[in-house]
This record gives C-alpha cells, structure tokens and sequence, in this order.
C-alpha cells in the first residue's frame, strides 16, 4: 500500500473561495459577515473537483490513501481574530469529512487548527476534539507562526503549547509543523517561508527537551525537513555544543520528515542522511509546484519515482516509507484502514 501523509484540498470548489473573500471583506463589520449556512457546496460538486484532479493522479500514480487537510496557504491565520479562523476552519474541516465520506478509502481527514496571534493554543482543543470524535481526523496541521511570517509566537518548545500537545497525546495523534501563507514581503511563501519554517522547527526542537515532557508527541516535518538533511553535521554539532544526547536519542523517537522533495539528489539525500524508520511518502499534489520537469519530462512532484530510483534502499525501506511508518506514526489511520480490511 501507498500511503501519502501530506494531501490539501487546493482544488475545492469555487464556492468556499468565494465564502472566504466575503468573510475577509467584512472583517471588522460582523454584521456583514457571510453565515456558514451560506456556504453551499454539493456532493457532485466536491466529486468534479477530484476525480479529474487528485483521485485522477493518485489512479495514475498508484497512490492508494491521502492524508487530506484544508489548504494550508489558505489556513491564513493572521487574517482576522480567533472569531473569524474559527468559523473558517471550520468550514474547511467539514468540507474534508464530506471528501472523506464520499472516498473513504482513498481519503483520511487531518484537521486545520482555528489558530490565531496571540491567542491561546488552548482555544483550538474543541475543534480538534470535533474534528477527531466526529470526522475521524487522523493528524493535525499547526502553525508555528499564526502571524504569518513575522514570527511573534512563542518556540514550539515553550509551554504555551502545552495545553494542545496533552491533547495530541491524549489522543494519540501527531502535528503536522505547517506554516500558511506569508504577508512577510521577505519571505516567500512556498519557496521560502515554508522551508525556514521546517528548519526552524526542527532547531527549535533540537535546543530544548519538548519531548522529556511528551515522550509520545509526534511531529511531522514535512518537505523534507527544509535544511535539515543538508545541514545534518551542524545539527549534530550543535547538538553537541548544547550538551544534548545524539539526534538519533534526543529527537527522532518523536521527529518525522516526509517526501515533499521534488528532485531525485533531494531524495539520495534524505534517505542517505535520515533513517528509514523517520521518512514517510509524501508529495503534497497538488501543492507549491504542479510543473513537469524538463530535465525528466516528469511532474516535479512525483514524488514516488523518485523513492523508486533511490539507492541503496531495499524493497523491505520502500515498504517502511510508503507505508509501514505512516501506520505507525498515525495510529488512528492504522485503526481506520485495519477496520477497512487493509
């Protein structure tokens, strides 16, 4: 089995897109605010946004089940207050359960957070709790910067997370790090703000002792963990200099990094320098780039071929990624396809 950990619903119809415009333009003017109620999307309108799009690919691909969670550019936290990403968030993670309902083998819901800056995480457990008892969510995507590329929340280690990590735990499920969309004129938001962020992460990580608290946490890096593999050398000597234990100890019982790597020297990398037992298959399709490559005449992200031509990987490492590890990282989904016969 083929299991993607890193799916978003980029093609979702025109409707929500429209919702979303009129919400924003009425910041600031409640009463002129669009109702949930408003939103109207059909059943046969979510089905022609897939099945010429991801399903057709996913066929195409061998891909068998997505990881599926709103839009994360979309998620756009810093627009607005807690008031107005709680509404849109859950919006969105309604509109994945339905995907979910329509093909539940071939989509597992993760759930968006109603982030907001300067709001306590804690405000974003009774949409997570909804989104796991009632849509079957598997995973959550967290922001480590509602702000939006200015990065005026606290490191992922400070204990203003700690309420929504004991919720992670109690649940048994892991956090995607994901960033949304950028207003930083700096940073670029899929070239750059997405790839700091996952670097970012990780240090933050590396430079404290997160999971002495949590022991079972689990974080999901997706995009091949930015630089990390790059700079794994000054990653273990500054863990070093921090009198940390090895990487391998301090990090990566609770540290993953996905496939979302769209060029076969980045996948020779992260196999040589990451264990196998820490990459799941992922490729974010349709995510920040949906070109052909003209040096293979493939699409960037097929992010499969490139696992497929990686050496020295074995058949028994293929398996590990493209399926055994996502099983084990998200037991929920493991639960969810055993149930299914899978």
């Amino acid at each position: 089995m083929i299991i993607d950990c890193h799916g978003h619903y980029t093609t979702a119809p025109r409707a929500l897109h429209d919702w979303r415009a009129r919400q924003v333009a009425a910041i600031g003017q409640p009463g002129q605010a669009p109702s949930p109620a408003a939103l109207r999307i059909s059943d046969d309108e979510i089905r022609e946004s897939l099945e010429d799009n991801q399903l057709r690919v996913m066929r195409e691909r061998g891909h068998d089940l997505t990881v599926f969670s709103p839009q994360a550019s979309f998620m756009a936290h810093h627009i607005g207050d807690f008031q107005v990403s709680a509404t849109w968030a859950a919006l969105c993670n309604e509109l994945v359960h339905r995907v979910s309902r329509l093909y539940p083998r071939q989509f597992i819901p993760a759930a968006m957070l109603p982030q907001s800056p300067g709001v306590d995480p804690a405000t974003c457990i009774p949409e997570l709790e909804r989104c796991v008892r009632e849509y079957g969510a598997v995973a959550v995507n967290l922001n480590p910067d509602p702000s939006g590329g200015h990065w005026t929340s606290p490191p992922l280690t400070d204990r203003h997370w700690y309420p929504l990590y004991e919720k992670l735990v109690e649940f048994d499920i892991p956090a995607m790090i994901h960033v949304s969309t950028s207003c930083n004129a700096c940073f670029h938001t899929t070239g750059a703000h997405y790839l700091n962020a996952d670097t970012t992460a990780f240090m933050q990580c590396l430079s404290a002792d997160l999971f002495h608290d949590f022991p079972s946490l689990r974080f999901v890096i997706p995009h091949g963990g930015g630089a990390v593999p790059y700079h794994w050398g000054r990653f273990r000597g500054l863990a070093q200099e921090l009198r940390k234990p090895p990487l391998e100890e301090h990090l990566l019982r609770n540290v993953f990094f996905d496939t979302c790597v769209y060029h076969q020297p980045g996948i020779d990398l992260l196999t040589r320098v990451i264990p196998v037992g820490n990459i799941l298959f992922a490729s974010e399709m349709f995510g920040a780039v949906r070109g052909i490559d003209p040096y293979t005449s493939h699409p960037f992200d097929d992010t499969r071929r490139y696992l497929e031509a990686a050496s020295p990987l074995s058949a028994a490492d293929r398996q590990q990624i493209f399926e055994g590890n996502a099983r084990r990282v998200y037991p929920r989904l493991d639960a969810m396809l055993r149930a299914q016969g899978r």
